[in-house]
């Protein structure tokens, strides 16, 4: 079995991703700022990277954030493997960061070409958003007497945990490259969506759908981040709302 680094190890994704490899009986690492041994901020980089990296065979680069700093994060990381010798560099993105102009999802598509151009064995797996992500908007919106939701946007949840599956698959495989997208079961609209947490929180409100103008909601209206073709997965979001929330 291999030696493996999981970045953002802690996460959501990635700490379903070590546990998956450690399952399967590979030597696993997690980096995260705060998870010892290997407490290492990618964004700053420093030498408590490259004691994450030494005689690492294969990376796992869950780590992320719509804050901003995923490129420089990435280059640390690149130039850390490289002087490693490090083999395989898995890269977990997102469904749409080419046509969708978040500057999320731009910085996103950038890692992908960083980690294209790195000269390192590399494989990216691009995926619809997690079902906790709708949650956490409309958690955030619940605040408000109507969920208001932008109109003629639809999405294609997927389960964390399959894309984990996915992952410590590819981990443990030669790199391939661009694999095949993976999302959800099928694509949903946004009230629809919204309708099912309401129901599983017991809330009521009113759902809107909103005109929203510019090019990104525009990119969304025509699906730019969907993957019809690729509905792989097979959790649905009702599934994931009776885990978190029981039924009631």
């Amino acid at each position: 079995m291999t030696t493996i680094l999981v970045t953002g190890g802690t996460g959501t994704l990635g700490r379903l991703v070590v546990e998956r490899l450690r399952a399967d009986g590979h030597e696993v690492r997690v980096l995260a700022r705060h998870a010892q041994p290997y407490a290492v901020d990618l964004i700053q980089g420093g030498s408590g990277l490259d004691a994450a990296v030494a005689g690492v065979d294969t990376i796992v680069h869950c780590a992320s954030s719509p804050r901003g700093g995923d490129e420089k994060a990435a280059a640390h990381l690149i130039a850390a493997a490289r002087r490693a010798g490090v083999r395989h560099l898995v890269y977990i993105s997102i469904v749409g960061v080419d046509t969708v102009p978040l500057a999320y999802y731009r910085a996103k598509h950038a890692v992908e070409q960083r980690i294209e151009e790195s000269g390192l064995g590399w494989t990216v797996l691009r995926t619809t958003q997690f079902h906790d992500l709708l949650v956490q908007v409309f958690e955030t919106l619940r605040r408000l007497p109507v969920l208001l939701l932008p109109a003629g946007v639809s999405d294609q949840p997927i389960a964390v945990s399959e894309v984990a599956d996915r992952l410590a698959e590819l981990a443990a495989r030669e790199p391939a490259g661009r694999v095949e997208d993976m999302a959800g079961p099928e694509a949903r609209t946004f009230p629809g969506l919204a309708r099912a947490w309401l129901r599983a929180t017991g809330r009521r409100r009113p759902v809107v759908s909103v005109p929203i103008p510019g090019k990104t909601v525009r990119a969304l209206r025509a699906g730019g981040h969907l993957s019809p073709g690729n509905a792989v997965g097979k959790g649905t979001f009702e599934e994931y709302l009776a885990a978190r929330y029981g039924k009631r």
